[in-house]
């Protein structure tokens, strides 16, 4: 049984539609990777899952309950969890008030008490950072609390989009490492990531855009050895 069902999706931005009927599954404990080029639709899917954009025809399923009509603020309380593009953190607040922050749909203080010390063991880094203004971190370091905070809600499914971008190959290294703990232990994950080599190394399958529209699906270990994937994005 999918724990995310996506069938025949369609969404946009005003008279644009940018979503072509798209259709995809994830199952609990899987890590899931959409890959593509630039505008091919990659965020705008997740954007669309988490609410931030209105389908316009389409089911989108996460538990077997439908998200049709969801206010974007209340699809977290159902453990869904989105880490946009681009990070987004609150720059004038500490790197513990943020995370704090995303603990926000625990029942209790000490629920996100025992949230944090989980989210500070993952990305010992920000354990050093906790007082300082999240704005004076590197960009490796808002991103790893980007992710933090979705996690503080301890959702069931975290969806990213393009966690490594603009960071150096170090500090993605250091990203995956800690995804790769949180696949381990059973987080199901969602991935948009632009460095389809790494996103196919750590995903269970994929699924590839192209204009708003899957071309290609399968396990990841298969898509790495595709032809077209291998010619237009391993560069082979």
């Amino acid at each position: 049984m999918s724990l995310l069902l996506v069938e025949d999706l369609r969404a946009g931005y005003g008279s644009l539609e940018v979503l072509h009927g798209i259709s995809l599954s994830v199952q609990s404990g899987e890590a899931v990777t959409v890959l593509g080029p630039n505008g091919a639709g990659k965020s705008t899917l997740l954007r669309t899952i988490s609410g931030l954009v209105e389908a316009r025809t389409g089911q989108l399923k996460f538990e077997q309950e439908s998200l049709a009509g969801r206010q974007a603020h209340s699809i977290p309380l159902l453990g869904l969890a989105h880490v946009p593009e681009a990070r987004h953190v609150f720059a004038q607040l500490s790197v513990q008030e943020n995370l704090m922050v995303g603990g926000t749909p625990l029942p209790s203080r000490a629920a996100r008490m025992d949230a944090l010390d989980e989210v500070l063991d993952l990305f010992p880094m920000l354990r050093d950072k906790a007082s300082a203004a999240a704005g004076s971190l590197s960009g490796g370091q808002q991103q790893m609390l980007a992710i933090g905070r979705a996690l503080m809600s301890r959702p069931k499914l975290v969806m990213l989009d393009e966690p490594s971008l603009g960071l150096a190959p170090v500090i993605v290294d250091e990203l995956y490492v800690a995804l790769g703990k949180l696949k381990l232990a059973g987080l199901t994950i969602l991935l948009v990531e632009q460095d389809v080599h790494t996103a196919l190394e750590f995903a269970d399958r994929a699924y590839v855009l192209e204009n708003g529209a899957i071309a290609l699906s399968g396990a990841a270990s298969a898509l790495r050895d595709d032809p077209h994937i291998r010619e237009l994005y391993l560069g082979l």
